[in-house]
């Protein structure tokens, strides 16, 4: 099929999640379910962190903005995948609208290598935490990796919008997944490959390797405690955030591995799910598993939430 010259006449098939209508129903229940868990499991942990003052630090700081950042990926990813468990069609500026929000919520690990950074500064600078961790640079941290996402969201939005396409163009997917969507082109995709391999490299190298840097130290630092308890111990305050990095890259390069071996639409978007659905979804859960303060904390919230909605009902049953 010839490209067409209007652009914006484009229109994607997203090839979703099955063809089978009876199970369609099924699917859907179960991605619902998980994206409620999702949601609400970060915005429990999210709001625990900003009402308690005691968790007010810079570790609790970081996790509130991964709940954020897995609450926003869930709602641009999950809530559309949720209509296109069957076949769809969606136009081009829906396309690349889609695309360049699902962009900007993938850079969790950013967050991780910031969180290994104050994991690492905790355990071998204990005595400085405060002072090299403080308020104004976890902000600027923060904010530096808000800025690479949008800067990564749009960039790669832009160059999408320089290629030309077929008519009608079949994405195995139940998204506009952005390689997906380039390798699609009729037109010269160098810059595009160009740009996702620097991408490889920096974006998700970069942080990988500051948090391996990180956790070589922690090692080095909790080898020189003579204690097993006080070894245990120290190494219990990383638990949390090395299982959260071991899940993200873990699913990422599975991710990546499945749909090199196997790239029918099915493998592509039941391989998919791992990083879309089940990381976000058991983030919350791993934080809270071992973590006193943020489980009184969540307790705290649901009680003041509970007695809420009770009290709405005692007041309207009143009147």
């Amino acid at each position: 099929m010839e490209p067409r010259n209007h652009t914006w006449l484009v229109e994607f098939l997203l090839l979703g999640f099955s063809e089978d209508p009876a199970l369609q129903p099924v699917i859907f229940g179960l991605f619902l379910s998980m994206c409620l868990v999702t949601v609400s499991g970060n915005l429990f942990i999210f709001l625990a962190i900003l009402s308690d003052s005691h968790l007010h630090t810079p570790m609790y700081f970081f996790l509130s903005n991964l709940s954020l950042l897995d609450i926003s990926f869930s709602t641009t990813t999950i809530l559309k995948m949720l209509g296109n468990i069957r076949m769809e069609s969606i136009g081009y500026a829906g396309c690349i609208t889609q695309m360049f929000f699902i962009i900007f919520a993938v850079l969790e690990n950013f967050l991780l290598a910031v969180m290994a950074y104050d994991r690492f500064v905790t355990i071998c600078h204990p005595l400085h935490h405060t002072v090299i961790m403080n308020s104004y640079l976890c902000v600027q941290l923060v904010l530096l990796c808000w800025t690479i996402r949008i800067v990564h969201a749009l960039l790669n939005s832009l160059l999408v919008l320089k290629l030309s396409f077929s008519t009608h163009v079949e994405i195995p997917h139940f998204f506009c997944e952005l390689n997906h969507v380039v390798h699609r082109a009729c037109s010269d995709t160098f810059l595009n490959d160009l740009m996702l391999g620097f991408e490889a490299v920096l974006l998700a190298g970069g942080p990988l390797s500051g948090i391996l840097y990180s956790y070589s130290k922690i090692i080095s630092s909790i080898h020189a405690i003579s204690s097993a308890q006080g070894k245990y111990k120290t190494f219990s305050t990383c638990a949390s955030h090395l299982s959260v990095v071991s899940l993200f890259y873990g699913t990422s390069i599975g991710v990546y591995h499945s749909a090199n071996a196997a790239p029918s639409s099915a493998s592509i978007a039941a391989v998919s799910v791992m990083y879309t659905l089940v990381t976000p979804m058991l983030n919350p859960f791993v934080y809270s598993l071992r973590n006193n303060d943020i489980q009184r904390a969540v307790k705290i919230v649901v009680r003041l939430i509970f007695q809420g909605s009770c009290a709405c009902h005692t007041h309207e049953s009143d009147l």
